[in-house]
């Protein structure tokens, strides 16, 4: 794609606070309150600045936000860690990196529809390419998962459409780029809250205990009035890139 640039953190940090305006309503509110996410996710552009990066315009327009983090994984199924909180528990806490884990491509919504998630999913490759990494993991969030949320993601990430092509549009995008399905993972993503905080970030009423469908949920909240805790974990398919040599 012409006129765009690809500007790390490292090379342009002035450009997060933009970036962060354009694209802070691309996810629900209730992704910002990650139990393990959040502990880390910080640490990313203060510690691993050159992994993180905005695709931007020939006018200066933020275009796309992304991060990443390199991990250690051996190469098998069994190797993965637990979902994106085990990615980046493991990217910063266990050992030396041979590979990239993709976290997050975020592009502003009228901008959407465009061709630019592919676009910066081909720079992430780039990157990982440039700093000597062989593989590329993503702990994909399949974008139509929210309208299935009672459809256990073991299936959900196996169906595929009559063309032989993966059913979902975000992983279709990985398969078009030479990605490969390794394995679903129901638990990846842990979200946790008192009801009052859940009810905010969903805009919902949970008058009673029990399980509920809510806006964008890619499977059900478990709410216990009792104990007023709500809690939440979102599944995502494991996909892997090889990265090409230069």
């Amino acid at each position: 794609m012409t006129g765009v640039e690809i500007a790390t953190v490292a090379e342009r940090p002035e450009l997060m606070g933009p970036a962060w305006e354009q694209t802070s309503d691309t996810f629900p509110e209730y992704n910002n309150h990650g139990d393990v996410l959040n502990h880390y996710w910080g640490r990313l552009t203060e510690e691993r600045p050159e992994f993180q990066f905005h695709l931007v315009g020939d006018k200066g327009e933020i275009l796309a936000r992304v991060r990443s983090l390199p991990v250690r994984w051996d190469g098998t199924v069994a190797d993965l860690p637990d979902g994106i909180d085990g990615a980046i528990a493991r990217g910063f806490d266990h050992g030396e990196a041979n590979a990239l884990c993709a976290l997050v491509i975020m592009v502003p919504r009228d901008l959407q529809g465009r061709g630019l998630s592919t676009h910066a999913f081909k720079a992430m490759l780039e990157l990982a390419r440039r700093h000597g990494l062989t593989r590329l993991i993503a702990p994909v969030r399949p974008s139509l998962k929210e309208r299935y949320p009672l459809v256990p993601i073991e299936r959900y990430g196996a169906w595929r459409r009559a063309d032989g092509l993966l059913f979902d549009p975000w992983m279709r995008v990985h398969e078009r780029l030479g990605g490969t399905v390794l394995k679903p993972e129901p638990r990846s993503l842990r979200i946790t809250g008192t009801v009052d905080e859940w009810e905010e970030w969903t805009a919902m009423s949970f008058p009673e205990s029990g399980e509920y469908w809510f806006p964008h949920g890619l499977a059900t909240l478990a709410v216990d009035r009792d104990s007023d805790r709500a809690g939440y974990w979102e599944p995502n398919v494991w996909m892997q890139h090889v990265v090409s040599s230069p």
